[in-house]
């Protein structure tokens, strides 16, 4: 008869998800996560083949994390511009986790061509609020989304590696900003239009945005 597992599989996936969580995926050895559970690494071999499956599990499981912070936002109006600021949020207070989940390279059959797609619920439950406030088309919710995350994600990233820290208010304002520009370019028609070359002899700071619009047209 094997030998009764010393912790269950969701324990060993817990500490290991703290782990990383104050180390980063990088100390996610054997050792150390026998060491962090308070025993050698003998008992993780009672329940997982190898420490692929572990890591696994764990990015499973920090994206899981991630996804209940997520799904609030139903409750907030306006909505999708709580997912972003929910979405810099995470990668302010679980910058390990953040890195885990959307700055580990991994294996490249796993995500052909896009990125999106791979996203857990964040994708679809955003697209489904901007239908629903905005007045959009599913094909334009998914341009949208695919857009603003691509912007929000450049700050989460900066925020995750402190490379720079923005004030939430700021946060706020520049997703915002974003988001009110790429929305007017869905609801012109002019959002695959090629970006104009400037003009000789114009002062292209003193251009209204409905001028550069119209002259897109």
């Amino acid at each position: 008869m094997p030998p009764k597992p010393k912790f269950t599989k969701e324990e060993i996936i817990a500490s290991a998800v703290e782990l990383v969580s104050k180390e980063g995926i990088e100390h996610l050895t054997t050792r150390n996560l026998g060491e962090w559970m308070g025993s050698s690494a003998r008992p993780i071999f009672t329940v997982f083949n190898s420490m692929d499956e572990v890591v696994s599990e764990v990015r499973a499981a920090a994206m899981e994390r991630f996804n209940n912070y997520i799904r609030e936002i139903v409750n907030f109006t306006p909505a999708f511009k709580e997912a972003g600021i929910r979405m810099v949020r995470f990668a302010i207070r679980e910058p390990k986790l953040f890195q885990l989940i959307f700055m580990t390279e991994t294996n490249p059959n796993e995500n052909p061509g896009s990125f999106f797609g791979n996203l857990g619920d964040y994708e679809p439950l955003c697209i489904e609020v901007i239908q629903r406030d905005y007045d959009l088309t599913q094909e334009q919710s998914t341009v949208l989304f695919q857009h603003m995350w691509t912007y929000t994600y450049g700050i989460s990233a900066l925020c995750a590696t402190h490379m720079c820290m923005f004030p939430e208010n700021e946060i706020a304002s520049r997703i915002g900003t974003e988001f009110l520009a790429i929305t007017s370019l869905i609801k012109s028609g002019n959002m695959y239009i090629t970006t104009p070359a400037p003009v000789p002899g114009t002062n292209r700071d003193n251009l209204k945005t409905n001028e550069i619009l119209a002259g897109l047209k």
